[in-house]
């Protein structure tokens, strides 16, 4: 193809910069009581004579305390999250349901009696000593929440690559020239295993069923439809626990990049002759046949993990609450997710209050913003047309529901962004010193509508969630750079100059360029 002609050797290599938040030095199993002082004798290190998962089961053999409440989690009804009274219904999350007996999603619900045992200044100490450690399995940034995710769940069962505890980037640079902002920030989830925040609530998702199968429970995989990053979380972690995957994808609506993740990785890929809608459609269909289990987000376990980014973005904030949080939004799952752990926080007192959510959909496919600019009057699903933000290229989300519900009570608000827009924002996203996905440009568009509508204030404090590493989307990022996209001016292109190979003509390019900077 010739946009990629201008691109000779193109060696791209990325290294991400993790900002760990602060860590506490006591016990797990303490509160706030302040560490003693270290020795300043300097010890010559042991030999570890265990893994850390072995290490981790020797542990809890020997620290079994009954001085404290069980934690549970179990499935109800979605319905029930806003009217308890509405069903009595539940199963356990051994069970191997999806919707309840009206056909409506589920959700995860804990038992909040025993996890309001402890105050939230307990649930602080205790999520910030966990982190940058390598005890197993609270290195990860989902599972150093774990009562708050499966609390029931055995350590040897959990499948992590210690996924989470991504960087929280202050985009002072973007947010000075584009925006007229000086708090903006971006939560990097997509630099993630995998390479997006579908990492977090796959870990939740495999593990359970990594327990599943160890109870002899009807499982002979795990199957998704996928536009791309659900299939690559998907595929590796199955890959790690040795469980079979099964991939459908839209045929030649993906990224190759996110295409080869799922192959490399082992899973059964098929390549389907329709959208995303249609391959979901799919899937529902052959897992209702076949003992394989739904790892789509239909399935609420993945939201558990996912919740756990506004747990991180609090904690890296010294837990001050943001005014303001963004989530691109495709299938929607996640602005609910993100509701559910920000709401989660402020129930058990960790925090007071809880920001306003704003989801951000490409004006391609934008089912909710029709939805919003009706007033919530009534739903209709649209035909998804193509979008660079593929992830989100869904007309008939399957969160609906949940992500109305997440809205509603975050006084939330709904953008979209046309493909000019998204892709503009990602260019001058990446011109100072980012390397955004496609999605994170409808974030960012929908960012730039809400100041220039005085919506979103100059010194609110902003998080905008990045869902995908751009690496996944270099095909998208050459066409735009060599303005071989139709009918897109394509504004902010940084093509490379050809020059003859002497020094004059060099000299000359140069002057040219230094010139032009200067003013």
């Amino acid at each position: 193809m010739a946009a990629f002609s201008i691109f000779s050797s193109a060696h791209i290599a990325s290294k991400s910069n993790i900002h760990f938040i602060k860590a506490s030095t006591s016990d797990l199993s303490k509160t706030s009581s302040p560490p003693s002082a270290p020795s300043t004798k300097l010890q010559p290190p042991l030999k570890p004579q265990h893994n850390i998962r072995e290490e981790a089961r020797l542990h809890n053999a020997a620290t079994i305390t009954t001085d404290h409440p069980r934690f549970t989690a179990k499935y109800v009804p979605f319905t029930a999250i806003s009217d308890p009274s509405s069903s009595d219904e539940s199963y356990s999350l051994d069970e191997i349901v999806y919707r309840s007996q009206s056909g409506s999603l589920l959700d995860v619900h804990h038992d909040m009696t025993a996890l309001k045992h402890f105050d939230g200044a307990y649930w602080r100490n205790l999520f910030d000593s966990r982190v940058g450690k390598t005890t197993w399995p609270f290195g990860s940034g989902v599972w150093s929440k774990k009562e708050w995710v499966l609390p029931e769940i055995d350590d040897d069962d959990i499948v992590s690559a210690f996924e989470g505890n991504s960087n929280l980037f202050w985009a002072e640079r973007y947010g000075k020239l584009f925006v007229g902002m000086n708090d903006l920030w971006v939560k990097h989830c997509g630099i993630s295993h995998t390479g997006s925040f579908k990492d977090l609530g796959m870990t939740v998702l495999v593990s359970q069923v990594n327990r599943l199968r160890k109870l002899n429970k009807p499982v002979v995989g795990v199957g998704c439809a996928s536009t791309g990053d659900t299939s690559a979380a998907l595929s590796a972690y199955c890959a790690s626990a040795g469980i079979p995957s099964i991939v459908f994808l839209p045929a030649n609506r993906i990224s190759m990049a996110q295409l080869v993740q799922p192959i490399a990785n082992g899973a059964f890929v098929l390549s389907i002759d329709t959208d995303f809608d249609g391959c979901m459609q799919l899937i529902r269909e052959v897992t209702a046949e076949l003992p394989i289990y739904l790892a789509n987000s239909l399935n609420s376990l993945r939201l558990e993990g996912q919740k756990t980014a506004a747990v991180e973005i609090l904690q890296q904030f010294d837990w001050e609450v943001p005014d303001w949080v963004i989530v691109p939004g495709g299938n929607l799952g996640n602005i609910y997710a993100f509701y559910k752990g920000f709401s989660l926080c402020k129930e058990l007192g960790l925090v007071d209050r809880i920001p306003r959510l704003v989801c951000a959909q490409a004006a391609n496919a934008n089912p909710l913003y029709l939805y919003y600019k009706s007033g919530w009057k009534e739903f209709k699903s649209v035909k998804a047309n193509a979008t660079f933000a593929s992830a989100i290229q869904i007309g008939d989300p399957v969160s609906i529901d949940r992500a109305v519900y997440a809205l509603k009570n975050s006084n939330g608000i709904v953008e979209e962004a046309t493909e000019e827009e998204l892709m503009d924002a990602t260019a001058q996203a990446d011109s100072t010193g980012m390397f955004t996905c496609p999605h994170t440009g409808v974030a960012l568009t929908a960012l730039s509508k809400l100041r220039r509508s005085g919506v979103i204030g100059p010194t609110d404090r902003t998080v905008v969630v990045s869902t995908a590493h751009g690496l996944k989307f270099t095909h998208s990022k050459i066409d735009y750079h060599s303005k071989d996209i139709k009918d897109m001016a394509c504004r902010f292109a940084n093509p490379p100059v050809q020059v003859k190979a002497d020094f004059g003509s060099v000299m000359d390019v140069l002057k040219k360029n230094l010139l032009s900077k200067a003013h």
